[in-house]
């Protein structure tokens, strides 16, 4: 079965200097540990100023974040680790950390994508800790092309992230499930308040189907009040195509009561060390949103861009340079609940963002 769709779609979304290989640090018996990460600056500006909430949750003013700032792009630093226990049955562990460079940062450095698990050809793989939801595992996955912005669809860090247990089956000629819940414990909540007598899961899952050039996922993630979000499900599904070698399309669609409907088209061309992605997305407010953006006489649909040019200096080092225009008048806090959702509308100042840099893989 070929892969060559999934490898451009990670070409996009890494650099095509994607081919750089972690360094194996010890591997004997069975055993394996490879250290890996990359050191990314860069310069961006524009996008979407910050809105300045009083105690009363009313916007009272804007602060500036749209200005021109040298910043960090998601460096990071791993450690990737397993052991054969069996010829079927594989121990893994992962651990990463996002240091903030662009600074002298004390508090700037988060844990990231650290897990372990026990994978088997036969029955699966399960693992526990902290990992992206698995919607950007199935329907996301395409259009997660950017390094920073770019992406519409709901990302990893939705309902994602932390306290999480995970299964993904094994390949069946093409075909895969992937299933996984976030645990919330209600430990901080004030006694005897909602949520603080019992743990809520949030659970997210989906299927893909790939077959040659061919890649078509369906999933959901649940979005619970009682887990801080808006209490409607999100669903979705996406198909992507590699037409010829190097140049691949995409289509999504992704729809969440009460708040968005999204259609998204896009592509990435590869040629030499030159790669380049352009995605476009219609969407259309739903429910209460569009009934508090309506009250106010704001735009109840939007059509959001990305664009992204990079170009590998060598296997290790790439050059990059993204566009992202999201066209939003108003937002509302994706974690707010329905029951209030015209409290959380806020006005943004919203111009193209664009970022340019360079990456040093290892």
């Amino acid at each position: 079965m070929k892969k060559t769709l999934l490898a451009t779609a990670i070409a996009g979304a890494l650099g095509v200097s994607a081919a750089a290989q972690a360094a194996t640090v010890y591997d004997q018996d069975g055993t394996r540990l490879d250290l890996y990460g990359r050191i990314a600056l860069g310069v961006q500006g524009g996008g979407q100023d910050e809105a300045i909430v009083n105690d009363a949750g009313e916007q009272v003013g804007q602060r500036k974040t749209s200005g021109s700032e040298f910043v960090d792009v998601l460096s990071r630093f791993g450690l990737r680790g397993s052991q054969q226990l069996s010829s079927d049955l594989t121990a893994f562990g992962n651990f990463e950390l996002r240091p903030q460079l662009d600074e002298v940062n004390t508090d700037g450095q988060q844990v990231r994508n650290s897990y372990l698990g026990l994978r088997s050809n036969t029955f699966g793989t399960v693992q526990a800790g902290n990992f992206d939801n698995f919607y950007l595992d199935t329907v996301a996955a395409p259009f997660d092309v950017y390094i920073n912005q770019g992406l519409e669809l709901t990302g990893g860090g939705f309902q994602g992230r932390g306290d999480s247990l995970g299964y993904i089956s094994p390949n069946l000629e093409g075909f895969q499930v992937y299933l996984m819940g976030k645990h919330y414990s209600g430990n901080g909540a004030v006694v005897g308040s909602e949520g603080s007598n019992s743990s809520t899961i949030n659970t997210a899952g989906g299927a893909v189907y790939e077959v040659d050039a061919l890649r078509l996922a369906l999933g959901y993630t649940q979005d619970r009040e009682s887990a801080g979000g808006s209490g409607e499900n999100v669903y979705g599904g996406s198909a992507s195509f590699e037409f010829v070698p190097g140049f691949s399309g995409r289509l999504a669609y992704e729809y969440q009561s009460e708040r968005e409907d999204k259609i998204g088209v896009g592509m990435t061309y590869a040629i030499n060390e030159w790669s380049f992605n352009l995605d476009y997305y219609r969407i259309e407010s739903q429910g209460d949103l569009k009934a508090a953006q309506q009250d106010r006489g704001d735009s109840t649909s939007r059509n959001a861009w990305a664009a992204g040019a990079y170009y590998a200096v060598s296997s290790n080092f790439d050059v990059f340079a993204e566009l992202y225009e999201s066209d939003q008048d108003t937002i509302v806090d994706r974690d707010s609940s329905l029951s209030n959702v015209s409290d959380n509308l806020r006005d943004v100042r919203d111009n193209v963002y664009w970022l340019v840099g360079a990456r040093y893989h290892f």
